[in-house]
């Protein structure tokens, strides 16, 4: 009975006694201009619709004299001029709790999965600064992805935070979903951005899985819904993974994608009259790009580790949110085309990638085996040409050699299965089996001695 009554005193308590009004003068494109109500940037307010019996919640973006700018997270039809706004008095905050477990939900916190109202502990607000630099705790545990190619030669850390570079169609979305299921890591929070509204049952039933969903959070904001929406579940996915982050667990937040966060916050900067910077798009993205990815990471309770897709425009890894993403993080998986089409799943480029904390979290016969394997690779892709061609004779180079007879392990290592569950163990035995390094029981562990 307790918990029954708690959910009517934190509504009682969250209720503006004092409403302060408006009303709509203008709807131009995605902006919505009304006299008044008296507020704040970032607060939410709602917007009655009389002919519809219904309203919409939008959020104030812009303040100029008297007129209130806002963008709708809804659908803006039936909104004319004289509706009546009225202010929140508060910024949008997520209701967070055991209860989100298992729960897929909007760019608002509320259920979208038709599954009844979730009963908060309490409330985040979405956005907030990045934990104190001086009380992060440091990164010296490994986290298991399941990803044979990542747990091996790329080794992650908790709290880490990496980034999955790829164009379109050469398997973000799956490597995502490989992780998900196969992370030892306490909670998931997966937040789905700007993505196609297919994705959201597919990634659900034949990705997660019943077991999966039982310990994860997923954020939904599809790529039909309004810019403020999809912006705004960026910060709703980060604000519940801090939550869970401060009871002391170890969360994997799952991202995608940070280019279509981009995308959305382009679309508000351009309608709110900022100018267009690089390739389009104005300085407020470059702002807030780095506030956002800076929120996860460790403090002194619990970590966050994190993954954000990125959605390379034509293949290009210095265009602009590509290069200031990478530049943000701590890390970087790029999936290759090229490996794609010739059906190497998952398709990562371990030469072209980097963990910048995987030294931290490995053990020292374990880094020995992995760079040998970098090198058996490094070196077959650089003679590549000539060994295809027929032109290199066997027995010129002892480097070549080795590389050539430790090709077909190393690839047959490096595949994967969307399906196969893998342990650390398996991958560091395997691993050392193809080095010939072998690596002592002690590197199994989360955190190796160095």
């Amino acid at each position: 009975m307790e918990s029954f009554f708690d959910k009517y005193i934190t509504n009682v308590e969250r209720v503006e006694p004092i409403k302060y009004t408006g009303s709509v003068v203008a709807v131009k494109g995605l902006m919505i201009e009304s006299t008044g109500p008296r507020s704040v940037i970032g607060e939410i307010c709602t917007i009655e619709i009389p002919s519809l019996k219904t309203t919409v919640m939008a959020e104030v973006v812009g303040l100029e004299d008297k007129v209130v700018r806002m963008m709708a997270y809804g659908e803006t039809k039936g909104i004319e001029v004289g509706s009546r706004v009225i202010a929140s008095g508060h910024v949008l905050e997520v209701p967070v709790g055991p209860q989100l477990l298992g729960r897929v939900i909007d760019a608002t916190g509320h259920p979208y999965d038709g599954r009844g109202d979730i009963l908060p502990e309490t409330y985040y607000p979405a956005l907030a600064s990045p934990p104190n630099p001086m009380e992060r705790a440091p990164v010296n545990r490994r986290i298991k992805t399941g990803v044979r190619a990542i747990d091996s030669l790329l080794t992650v850390g908790k709290g880490q935070r990496l980034g999955i570079f790829a164009g379109s169609g050469v398997g973000k979305s799956t490597l995502l979903s490989m992780i998900a299921r196969n992370t030892d890591a306490d909670v998931n929070v997966i937040g789905l951005i700007g993505e196609r509204g297919r994705e959201v049952l597919d990634f659900i039933n034949r990705d997660l899985g019943e077991e999966g969903l039982k310990r994860s959070v997923l954020v939904v904001a599809t790529s039909d819904q309004p810019s403020i929406a999809r912006l705004r579940a960026a910060y709703v996915t980060t604000a519940i993974a801090e939550y869970f982050r401060d009871q002391g667990k170890d969360v994997m937040l799952m991202f995608d994608s940070v280019t279509r966060f981009a995308h959305a916050q382009r679309e508000i900067g351009l309608a709110t009259g900022e100018p267009p910077a690089q390739r389009g798009y104005p300085p407020s993205v470059f702002d807030m790009l780095p506030k956002l990815l800076e929120r996860t990471g460790t403090n002194d309770k619990g970590s966050i580790t994190a993954f954000y897709t990125v959605l390379v425009d034509g293949d290009d890894m210095d265009e602009p949110i590509t290069d200031k993403v990478r530049g943000t993080l701590d890390g970087h998986i790029v999936l290759s085309r090229d490996l794609a089409s010739k059906q190497h799943y998952p398709a990562i480029d371990v030469l072209k990638s980097i963990s910048r904390l995987s030294k931290r979290v490995s053990g020292k016969n374990t880094l020995k085996a992995a760079t040998r394997v970098k090198k058996w690779i490094a070196t077959y892709k650089e003679q590549e040409e000539m060994i295809v061609a027929g032109v290199y004779q066997k027995g010129n180079s002892l480097e070549v050699d080795e590389a050539i007879d430790h090709h077909a392990p190393v690839e047959e290592f490096l595949c994967q299965e969307e399906s196969d569950h893998l342990s650390i163990e398996d991958t560091l035995t395997k691993l050392s089996e193809l080095s010939g390094i072998e690596i002592p029981q002690e590197e199994f562990v989360e955190q190796p001695a160095l």
